[in-house]
């Protein structure tokens, strides 16, 4: 068992790795530097190269956020909270639509091993809208849902949420200020939407609530990404 020891940092921004193999995901890394950002891993990079980006990433002195948003009967993932534990990551997520009782497991499971990995859960897609959700049979407006997802998370016991700057603010007043909102859908005013619908430039979304913000083609793409995490860093 890996027990956490994480140094805080000061930085709010966690740069999406956006990348689809090792090579490009750490070339990423070493333009960066971790007392700036943390890292974020998600499906696609990790289902590419597993543990090892991960790891490799710890070598760097990065902090991870392990963002697989499992969704499955809760001792199974418990169980794979668990497994992203051992990995030292920082933070990992899961879907609040897997429920209270579940997600509290997850987090007792966390407790009684002697972690210190967040864990937070997932409310709405930033890519969703209100049709979507009507699609789905979701009754009540797009905000509603989000609460009520929120709710659930809150009363688990989980250190926050994944949500839009667009609810940060009530979420926050809601559920006070150590209830962690991690924010996806962060744009400056001259990046391209691409498939995010509900965005904020990252001012915005620390002045409405969110505690850590998620940055991704905004960082990646750019010709120098370390002078593009500093302006951004300049901004807020």
């Amino acid at each position: 068992m890996q027990i956490n020891t994480h140094t805080p940092i000061t930085s709010p921004i966690i740069v999406a790795v956006d990348k689809h193999d090792l090579p490009s995901a750490l070339a990423l890394a070493d333009s960066l530097d971790p007392n700036l950002c943390r890292l974020k891993v998600g499906k696609e990079l990790f289902t590419a190269c597993g543990r090892d980006v991960v790891d490799a990433f710890h070598e760097r002195g990065f902090q991870v956020f392990l963002d697989l948003k499992f969704h499955d009967i809760p001792n199974t993932t418990a169980q794979a909270v668990l497994a992203a534990a051992d990995m030292g990551v920082w933070m990992v997520n899961v879907h609040a639509s897997i429920g209270s009782d579940a997600m509290a497991l997850c987090k007792a499971r966390l407790n009684d091993g002697g972690y210190d990995t967040l864990l937070i859960a997932v409310t709405v897609l930033t890519s969703m809208t209100q049709d979507v959700l009507g699609e789905l049979g979701v009754q009540g407006t797009l905000d509603e849902h989000v609460m009520r997802l929120a709710g659930l998370t809150h009363r688990a016991g989980l250190d926050g949420v994944v949500c839009s700057a667009k609810e940060a603010s009530l979420l926050k007043s809601t559920f006070g200020q150590a209830f962690k909102l991690i924010t996806p859908g962060i744009r400056l005013p001259d990046d391209d939407k691409d498939d995010q619908k509900r965005i904020c430039t990252p001012k915005e979304a620390l002045d409405n609530g969110s505690d850590y913000l998620v940055i991704g083609r905004s960082i990646t793409q750019a010709d120098e990404p370390r002078q593009k995490l500093t302006k951004i860093l300049q901004t807020i």
